[in-house]
């Protein structure tokens, strides 16, 4: 199951460069998470500070 981002986002990029399959970009006005590459590695959610990566 891949990992979403939701709208408790606030696009600080912490989660980016945490991601091993770089499928995590920027979008407008939240990050999002291209869920056909996300390998559900969970390392997203371990430094989101508003824990706005969630399983899909």
């Amino acid at each position: 199951m891949a990992y979403k981002i939701t709208e408790e986002c606030i696009a600080c990029g912490a989660c980016t460069p945490e991601c091993p399959v770089q499928c995590i970009s920027e979008g407008d006005p939240i990050y999002t998470i291209d869920a056909s590459k996300c390998t559900d590695c969970a390392a997203c959610a371990g430094v989101c500070p508003t824990a706005a990566c969630v399983p899909a």
